[in-house]
């Protein structure tokens, strides 16, 4: 093994940490005399993260949600269990609704539900045949889980906390770094405004630390970070379109040949006072900013396209340094906690971006009707064949395919899941005949646990091995079915184990039939919702909000950015949501301010509105990424014309900056209109 494949330090203390929660939670069980204490052991390997905030988090879900599973067997068994065909549609549709919600929420918090739905096969069937005993083993289970939880919980806690803010901080510093280096390319007029699959991943990485954001309330050591960490995000997404803008309006300026003589000097000070991170002069963002109003067109200047542009490139500009700091300042106060300095926000020019998620509503609830026909399916089969051990065969088909259904193609972990289940099977097989018969105290116990599950912790923490190291600890806990005494059956054993793997391969074998679409299928509805997004808020039906267009577009793209590598689909990969962000935000600002101007107005920007709704309706409609058409272009510059020759006010001015940035997201090659006449003298600004 290479060395830079063997685990560090911080792998093997977290592995001795789950191991020292699992012994502890099995020697409790033991001497409660509970009566499956191999769930208590089981259940802090499901829990157990690295972190001490997502392990406390986990374990409150994992108890809430076998709560639900738990009261669930206990109202559904005792009625049902005389009409067995009616009790798998129960159970079937319990699982499937559970699952469904548990997609709509995307954060750790779906673990409830997912696990609510799993847990109530786990406990009801076994115990079919007797229902008159679910109460007993429904408490049993809950009380065996909620065992391992907390000895997890506390022992993550309390031996060499790693905490959830440092984390954060330094995935904050990572994307930072990122989103610098496409500042520094833009600034640098390096063609910057390529590249489209790279920036749009930063937005995928936006996304993916909602999830730390969520558990760093459970830390309690930085109680007051949660609030830092959403300001954090919120800026991080405003920043991308600002980005995005700039390098469009930069690269207009120096095509249009309209640049000023000192906007080089001021956008290398900027790049160096980015560079130069906390050494920065405390005095150098007021120096930037006063550098830049100075370059703002005056008089004939600004009455023209090229004015308009650079005034619009200025703008972004100034927001690119204000947020610039205040990202930078809230990082460092995430990572340093109450040592850091006091934070004063710069950044007041609009309002920051949060977290609306994007559902594809048809693909949720495919994936989980898909659960609830395969679990029914495995029933019936159960039913039909009078197999005595076909409880394990619904389980493991209920549980493998829930895991996976968020998966675009859930058939190869499917396929992972079943063979490191027979790798349990065999390792448990070992240990059940062949090593636990010379056991006989607690401490020989630990000592024959040691080795194995020591080595198999040290994978938990990497992505990679991650769900195959649960997979071996969990599976090979339960298989064993530790008791207070030695009891073993291999006729018992083989044919329960048996009955889980059939299960694991059902899963497999359904998921290859129902599910053969892929990433390319997901892929493509995205782009084609982001499309139909924009055609609704054109037409004004929709999206009113600004933060919840911006959000969900935010969302989409941390949901398409995973799936580009994976489709060949030339529409999919020439998209660009920032781009259409940018479409989204100026459509919103034309209709809001279109009750403000004078009536003989609005038909010129219905026009436009009208044009939008039609180009990207179209897209929707034939499944291609086809350009705008040339009658919108001329109808953003009647809309132009028409705007500037009407009298000067705060409406028009908002209506012509936004008219300006649709012009340039819509047709960024296309030359500017003449002149604007004598509004464009007033404006200080051009939109995005």
């Amino acid at each position: 093994m290479p060395t830079a494949a063997l685990p560090t330090w911080r792998d093997w203390l977290f592995s001795a940490k789950a191991f020292l929660a699992s012994m502890l939670a099995l020697w409790i069980a033991l001497a409660a005399g509970l009566s499956r204490p191999y769930w208590a052991m089981a259940a802090v390997y499901v829990v157990a993260n690295p972190l001490s905030g997502a392990t406390t988090s986990k374990a409150l879900y994992r108890a809430l949600g076998t709560l639900l599973g738990a009261a669930g067997s206990i109202l559904l068994l005792p009625p049902l269990a005389d009409t067995p065909e009616l009790f798998s549609l129960a159970v079937a549709l319990w699982t499937g609704g559970f699952l469904f919600v548990s997609l709509l929420d995307r954060t750790p918090r779906s673990y409830v539900f997912m696990l609510a739905g799993y847990s109530l096969p786990l406990i009801a069937l076994p115990t079919v045949s007797e229902p008159g005993t679910i109460f007993d083993v429904a408490v049993a289970r809950t009380e065996e889980i909620t065992l391992g939880i907390v000895c997890a919980s506390l022992v993550f806690a309390l031996v060499l906390p790693v905490r959830v803010g440092p984390v954060l901080g330094a995935q904050a510093a990572a994307w930072l770094r990122d989103a610098g280096a496409w500042a520094g390319a833009i600034l640098r007029r390096e063609g910057a405004t390529g590249a489209t699959r790279e920036r749009q991943r930063l937005a995928a990485d936006i996304r993916a630390m909602d999830m730390l954001i969520s558990q760093i309330a459970y830390d309690a050591a930085t109680p007051v970070a949660t609030r830092q960490a959403r300001e954090l995000r919120g800026r991080m997404a405003v920043l991308l379109p600002i980005l995005s803008s700039l390098a469009d309006r930069l690269e207009a300026v120096r095509a249009n040949g309209a640049e000023p003589a000192g906007l080089a000097a001021v956008t290398a000070g900027i790049l160096a006072w980015m560079e130069a991170g906390p050494e920065a002069a405390p005095d150098e963002v007021d120096r930037l900013q006063q550098a830049l109003a100075a370059l703002e067109p005056r008089g004939a200047a600004a009455r023209d396209w090229d004015g308009l542009v650079l005034s619009s490139a200025l703008e972004r500009l100034k927001e690119l340094v204000d947020l610039w700091q205040d990202c930078r300042a809230l990082q460092r106060r995430i990572t340093l906690g109450h040592r850091a300095d006091r934070w004063k926000p710069a950044f007041r020019h609009r309002r920051t971006v949060g977290a609306r998620p994007h559902y594809d509503f048809g693909l949720l609830l495919f994936s989980a009707g898909s659960v609830v026909l395969a679990t029914l399916a495995a029933c019936f089969v159960w039913i039909a064949t009078g197999w005595d051990q076909g409880a394990g065969c619904v389980i493991m088909t209920a549980v493998g395919c829930s895991f996976f259904a968020a998966l675009d193609n859930p058939a190869p972990q499917i396929r992972s899941f079943v063979i490191w289940m027979g790798v349990s099977v065999v390792a448990s097989a070992v240990y059940l005949f062949a090593i636990l018969p010379a056991v006989h105290d607690f401490p020989m116990l630990v000592a024959v646990f040691a080795v194995p599950f020591l080595i198999v912790g040290t994978l938990v923490t990497r992505p990679q091995f991650t769900m195959i190291a649960m997979l071996l600890a969990v599976n090979t806990a339960s298989f064993v079915g530790l008791q207070a005494s030695y009891s073993a059956d291999f006729a018992t054993f083989a044919n329960g184990n048996i009955a889980s793997v059939a299960g694991g391969l059902f899963g497999l074998v359904w998921s290859l039939v129902t599910r053969p679409f892929g990433a390319a299928f997901a892929a493509r509805r995205l782009v084609r919702a982001g499309w139909a997004d924009i055609a609704a808020t054109a037409r004004g039906g929709a999206n009113r909000d600004p933060d919840v267009f911006a959000g969900r577009v935010f969302d989409r793209l941390g949901q398409l950015v995973p799936r580009l590598a994976q489709t060949a689909d030339p529409d999919v990969a020439a998209a660009d949501g920032l781009a259409e962000l940018r479409i989204g935000m100026n459509i919103l600002d034309l209709q809001r301010i279109r009750p403000a101007l004078p009536a003989g107005l609005h038909p010129s920007l219905d026009a436009v509105l009208d044009g939008v709704a039609a180009a990207f309706g179209r897209r929707v409609a034939t499944g291609r990424a086809e350009p705008a058409p040339e009658s919108l272009l001329r109808a953003v510059d009647a809309a132009l014309a028409a705007l500037t020759e009407a009298r000067i006010g705060t409406g028009e001015r908002a209506g012509l900056q936004a008219l300006v940035g649709l012009r340039r997201a819509l047709f960024p090659h296309a030359p500017g209109p003449l002149r604007l006449g004598p509004l464009a003298a007033a404006l200080p600004i051009a939109a995005e």
